[in-house]
């Protein structure tokens, strides 16, 4: 109970820390309202208005990947900034268990993204909101956003060690949700996408929200996000150990 409440606590005052960054609240009110316009503009272009409660999940989900990307990475670059990134490694507690709030925290605050891509898509566009499964719906996205900060700590493991995430983070955005179909059906790419798609939690994340919202088997989904997501939550916990180890010996913890 501890370990859930230190958590819980820390993902509490992470969201609220981010909730006072003047660019992470820029980004989240722009970004999924431009995204949930783009697509439901090229849905309709492309002849299939009868998918545009699809489209507006779609670009929730997009909103969702992008706080928990972004967010990871710029996290541990946001604690080098403030000092605190050395006592957060040196605390008594695994350091993985350090970071995993803030990571949760990110994909907490995204969920405004799913709220906006809705509400914006419903009073500008009149895109009724009529889930197939609307409990499950609710079910869905928060065990989509709880497996979504799990791999969010894999990838925070990765920028421990980079001076500017940053790099790496831009680079992974557009094609991690091209490839997990949230906004794209997956028999349209190229068939070697497949086997990466399966592999990501992501894919398995948003086919369940998606299932959820317009019809079909929503737990298969949802249980294999959250299995995926397990298994990265303890790759991440070993590389963050391993990663934290070598910054100690090699001097460059704290190095921006």
């Amino acid at each position: 109970m501890s370990l859930l409440r230190m958590i819980a606590v820390g993902v509490v005052l992470h969201t609220k820390q981010l909730s006072r960054s003047g660019f992470e609240i820029a980004t989240a009110l722009v970004v999924p309202v431009v995204q949930a316009t783009l697509a439901v503009h090229l849905f309709r272009a492309g002849g299939d208005s009868g998918r545009l409660l699809e489209a507006a999940v779609g670009a929730g989900l997009m909103g969702v990947w992008s706080s928990v990307l972004f967010g990871s990475g710029g996290a541990v670059q946001r604690q080098r900034w403030q000092g605190t990134l050395e006592m957060i490694m040196l605390a008594p507690r695994p350091p993985a268990l350090m970071i995993l709030p803030i990571t949760l925290a990110t994909a907490v605050t995204g969920t405004y993204a799913m709220l906006a891509t809705l509400l914006w898509g419903r009073l500008l566009y009149g895109i009724p909101l009529d889930f197939a499964h609307p409990l499950l719906f609710l079910v869905a996205v928060p065990g989509c956003i709880l497996g979504l900060g799990m791999f969010g700590l894999l990838l925070a493991s990765t920028f421990v060690l980079m001076r500017n995430a940053n790099a790496l983070t831009n680079t992974l955005e557009y094609p991690i949700w091209l490839v997990s179909g949230m906004l794209v059906p997956l028999t349209v790419l190229p068939g070697w996408t497949g086997p990466v798609a399966a592999a990501l939690p992501t894919t398995w994340g948003a086919r369940a929200v998606r299932e959820a919202a317009t019809g079909g088997p929503v737990w298969p989904s949802l249980g294999i996000c959250l299995a995926i997501s397990l298994g990265c939550l303890l790759v991440g916990a070993v590389t963050m150990t391993h990663v934290e180890r070598r910054a100690r010996a090699a001097a460059t913890l704290a190095l921006a």
